[in-house]
């Protein structure tokens, strides 16, 4: 049986479609059938993280209302093995989503995957809630500023009282920290919530620590998941994450500021 595992937030702009798509892209790429669904439904935006957007044929609502079959929807990654994607669609409402169907969905996907990603909408409207829902497991994206963190306590409140397992009584959703966009200097400066601040406030497991780097945004822009990118920190930050999410217990990287030379201390002190 697949693991359901929600990428989600309380606030926009976060990060969680690119961690869906490099999320994904890492389990893939550690062997593992993987599919990552955009259910931000109006406003799809991963098939551009994932570099598939000219190849849009059918999507999750046109599976949803019996429009296409849903291998017809699925698209095969070109850079990884054992990664699909099934985009969000642009023109529908997100209404468009129901518990039926988006079950059936799940229920079909897990016959072929061992792990459906999905990329929530922020915060609580219906496309996020229904992607919650779901959930078997959840990673809950946050930066490190108060309002991005009170945000996903509210997300914490909804995983725990309004998902399918809360609804029959199994096993809670089982959730993980991740924290995004984190410059340790700015930490150091009081212009972002620490590491440990953030933990303290949600109380939940820390699965990562992704560092803020232009080579996101690059990456991004260029289609394809930072992951890939073995020498940027993002991407061996994601990496991390990926292989403590399948078990290893690894060390948190990049939660320091980066220590000056001798040179750079002596020329500091002359200034």
């Amino acid at each position: 049986m697949a693991r359901i595992v929600v990428v989600t937030s309380g606030k926009g702009g976060v990060g969680k479609t690119t961690t869906s798509a490099s999320f994904a892209t890492g389990l893939a790429m550690q062997g593992h059938r993987t599919v990552v669904i955009d259910f931000d439904v109006g406003l799809r935006n991963l098939d551009l993280i994932m570099g598939c957007e000219r190849r849009v044929v059918y999507d999750l609502i046109n599976v949803i209302n019996g429009e296409a079959a849903l291998h017809q929807s699925l698209i095969k990654d070109k850079h990884t093995d054992n990664l699909c994607v099934l985009p969000a669609s642009q023109t529908r409402d997100k209404n468009a989503l129901t518990m039926e169907g988006v079950g059936k969905v799940f229920e079909e996907l897990s016959k072929d995957f061992e792990y459906i990603v999905c990329d929530s909408p922020a915060g609580i409207e219906h496309g996020a809630l229904m992607a919650l829902y779901f959930a078997d497991e959840a990673i809950v994206t946050t930066n490190p500023e108060v309002s991005s963190v009170r945000d996903s306590d509210r997300i914490l409140g909804i995983l725990q009282s309004k998902s399918r397992r809360a609804e029959l009584n199994l096993e809670p959703v089982k959730e993980h920290l991740l924290v995004t966009r984190y410059n340790p200097s700015r930490v150091d400066n009081g212009d972002m919530l620490t590491v440990e601040d953030v933990t303290d406030i949600l109380a939940i497991p820390l699965l990562a620590v992704i560092p803020e780097s232009p080579s996101v945004l690059k990456a991004s822009n260029h289609g394809i998941p930072v992951v890939h990118q073995q020498d940027s920190d993002a991407g061996q930050a994601y990496r991390d994450m990926v292989a403590r999410f399948l078990g290893a217990e690894l060390p948190h990287r990049f939660i320091e500021p980066p220590r000056k030379g001798f040179l750079q201390k002596m020329f500091r002190s002359r200034a």
